[in-house]
């Protein structure tokens, strides 16, 4: 549809930028603080894709504890003010969304991760590239598996869902895409299992076949 540009809306957390490393400190952080063993990365990627309170309570359960909301405040307010100490973008991310810009792509991002922690987040690692769009898991009624969560996003985008692609690297991503009538393409490089691919239209191995893999499948 000649005039409609094409938007393209990513998740955050193992699509754009690898924030395991920060994370994980912070669980250990806080798992120091209520004297409880720490973590191996392996575990907290597995943990990672459902916002911030739910990887309080799978950290919490996986030791043994009950959800505890005065562990969640804490470890949200700990993971705000170090979110950047070593999250970057995937390398040939910044490149790769350069090439979608030069392209006439319209950019998003829908991340479950809060709307303060993000915004920070993305100024501390400055990826230079603009997005019309930027919604967190607060910003909506419902978040990613929600389609509510996907529309609002290409909408605040100026983008249509049928003008758009969702990329992601979790089964949220793909799920939420699906109930909004978009297309998802998964991303190899990001933390969920292959098993979350099922129901995406497209396998991505690295940034760098984004823009090429992107156009092709609006075109199709």
């Amino acid at each position: 549809m000649p005039g409609i540009a094409r938007t393209a809306v990513f998740d955050l957390d193992g699509t754009l930028v690898d924030s395991a490393p920060d994370l994980h400190a912070a669980l250990d952080r806080l798992m120091a603080h209520l004297s409880l063993p720490p973590f191996e990365r392996a575990e907290v990627t597995a943990m990672i894709g459902d916002g911030v309170k739910v990887l309080v309570e799978r950290a919490l359960a996986a030791r043994g504890r009950g959800f505890d909301s005065a562990a969640l405040d804490r470890f949200a307010a700990d993971y705000e003010a170090n979110a950047a100490i070593a999250t970057r973008p995937f390398p040939g991310m910044v490149d790769a969304l350069r090439a979608l810009r030069a392209e006439g792509w319209r950019l998003a991002i829908c991340t479950n991760k809060p709307s303060a922690a993000t915004r920070a987040l993305l100024d501390a690692i400055d990826l230079a590239v603009p997005f019309e769009a930027v919604l967190g898991g607060d910003a909506v009624p419902a978040k990613k598996p929600d389609p509510r969560h996907v529309l609002a996003t290409v909408a605040a985008a100026g983008g249509t869902p049928d003008r758009a692609i969702m990329i992601g690297d979790h089964r949220n991503d793909v799920a939420a895409a699906r109930g909004a009538g978009l297309r998802c393409v998964f991303v190899r490089w990001g933390y969920g299992s292959p098993a979350m691919a099922a129901g995406a239209v497209a396998l991505a191995e690295a940034p760098a076949a984004l823009p090429a893999l992107l156009g092709d499948l609006l075109r199709g």
